[in-house]
């Protein structure tokens, strides 16, 4: 605050018309309360417009020379290099423009699918869509094609074969149903377990082992963590993707038959917009015969997604 002093050399003289009379009156500024009355204003303004603009506004899928983005998780650099091919060389065979974004996580990148702010991802199979959908009945999405195969196998820092696990040894899955499932169908192709009669493979749990000679013992981790616990298992069942990321050598997957067709990566797409001139057109280039060409000779995926 500012003070203005003013010293009168007569002690008698009678005050001026506006001067000082000692008593300080103060306005108050009233600017400070408009100001934010008017910010609040433009603001619900501003909303109120952008949902009347949005609710008109189409989205890429159905419109014309629209760039069509296919999304998956952030850092995947395999299907991002996939996805950059088709881009540069297929798409504009079909007349149309891809591109590829990363986002952060699985219910992110589905809700921009099913939404149709994006064209679709190819960052899941039908059995983790499926709990996706379960779990969001909102998202509106559908696999419209398989693409390929993730490079999924059996892990071990100490062993260099199936046959050298020992009894009662740990071995981890990982903590997704879906993907719990596909390791214990990877365990029975190799011999280490049984799954009792009848078991749907693709909804496996542990409850449904029926035979466990060695006596495997399994603890569940996600999907970054359980490549890091490498050294304190005695094996683990994991996409490969995931363990060359952490730097560890191909050398120790020891065990990685081809994965089956419930399990390959599927172009997912929202419902709403299959059948778009764009996303027809899209489907078709993914399907085009260059993308398992591609997944068969290029070292950027080497490994890690596989041809179907």
């Amino acid at each position: 605050m500012s003070t203005n002093t003013v010293t009168d050399t007569d002690p008698n003289a009678a005050p001026e018309p506006g001067a000082d009379s000692g008593i300080e009156l103060k306005t108050k500024r009233r600017w400070p309360v408009y100001a934010a009355i008017i910010a609040v204003v433009v603001v619900i303004a501003g909303f109120v417009g952008w949902r009347v603009l949005g609710s008109d506004t189409k989205s890429p899928n159905e419109t014309a020379g629209a760039t069509l983005t296919i999304v998956t998780a952030e850092g995947n650099a395999a299907e991002q290099s996939l996805v950059n091919f088709i881009a540069r060389n297929v798409a504009p065979r079909y007349g149309i423009t891809v591109a590829f974004k990363g986002l952060a996580d699985s219910t992110t990148l589905n809700r921009a699918v099913s939404d149709g702010e994006v064209a679709g991802t190819v960052y899941q199979h039908k059995l983790w869509l499926s709990q996706v959908l379960a779990a969001n009945p909102d998202f509106k999405e559908v696999a419209a094609t398989p693409v390929f195969r993730w490079g999924f196998g059996v892990w071990s820092d100490k062993y260099a074969s199936l046959s050298q696990l020992p009894n009662g040894a740990t071995v981890s899955l990982y903590s997704d149903p879906a993907n719990e499932a596909q390791g214990l169908w990877l365990l029975e192709r190799a011999g280490l377990i049984t799954l009792k009669p009848g078991t749907d493979k693709w909804k496996a749990t542990q409850d449904d082992i029926a035979a466990n000679p060695r006596n495997l013992k399994f603890t569940l981790l996600d999907f970054a963590a359980q490549s890091r616990a490498l050294p304190d298992l005695d094996a683990a069942v994991g996409y490969t993707e995931y363990y060359l990321a952490a730097n560890i050598d191909i050398a120790k997957q020891i065990y990685a038959p081809p994965a089956p067709d419930e399990f390959a990566g599927q172009l997912t797409i929202g419902t709403k917009w299959q059948n778009t001139d764009n996303i027809r057109k899209l489907v078709a280039a993914f399907k085009d015969p260059a993308v398992q060409n591609y997944l068969r000779t290029d070292p950027s995926v080497k490994n890690i997604l596989l041809p179907l």
